[in-house]
């Protein structure tokens, strides 16, 4: 099934309309869809390298508010909705953990997502269930989704289909150092403002420590 869903995906690529399936299928992957946009996006912006950023913009615009949705369903419809999504996708397992981390990081764990394979739509639903300020979900998401999805579109529109190669090759490399940047922010900022060290208990975290 997810096969079948991954090529129907890549077929928007060539539909007339386009960038509408790429913002429903942003949108719609960040709440519940399980294939995320970045193949589709890839290939509008191969194709189209002149409208790259825009291609990008709409994924990030998108996501966004779609991820807006997944927060909802998390904070209001959690046992109703949220999880049987979770299910569907096979995330039950890893929501304690995540439930865990955001409540002790926050924008931490949202902005490390950005370069991580993590399922967004797993943070979107559980940030809405552990009640994170909407504040800080949306701002750390808008970062977040724009690193991953304007990036990309940038890449395109400056060098164009060459950049392909470069894109698969060094992109996770990119997102690493990404990573160390954020992480290494907020640790100093952390050490210059007197916070203390957080435990490390959501290693160990169990669906017993997530009720509210």
């Amino acid at each position: 099934m997810l096969t079948r869903l991954y090529q129907w995906t890549l077929a928007k690529a060539a539909h007339r309309h386009a960038e509408r399936w790429l913002f429903a299928i942003s949108f719609m992957e960040s709440s519940f869809f399980p294939i995320p946009p970045h193949p589709l996006l890839g290939l509008m912006c191969l194709a189209r390298p002149e409208k790259a950023i825009r291609f990008g913009f709409i994924c990030t615009l998108a996501s966004v508010l779609g991820g807006l949705l997944g927060y909802a369903i998390g904070h209001f419809l959690y046992e109703a909705v949220g999880q049987q999504i979770l299910s569907a996708l096979g995330l039950t397992a890893k929501f304690p953990v995540a439930a865990c981390y955001l409540r002790d990081y926050g924008a931490e764990i949202i902005l490390i997502k950005g370069a991580t394979p993590i399922p967004f739509k797993l943070i979107t639903i559980t940030a809405g269930f552990v009640g994170l300020s909407l504040f800080t979900f949306l701002w750390a998401s808008i970062v977040s989704r724009a690193f991953q999805f304007m990036l990309v579109g940038f890449l395109f529109w400056k060098f164009g289909r060459p950049i392909k190669a470069f894109i698969e090759k060094y992109l996770a490399l990119l997102s690493a150092l990404f990573l160390v940047l954020i992480v290494g922010g907020f640790i100093a900022a952390s050490m210059l403002t007197g916070g203390g060290k957080k435990d490390d208990r959501c290693s160990h975290a169990t669906m017993a420590t997530i009720g509210r």
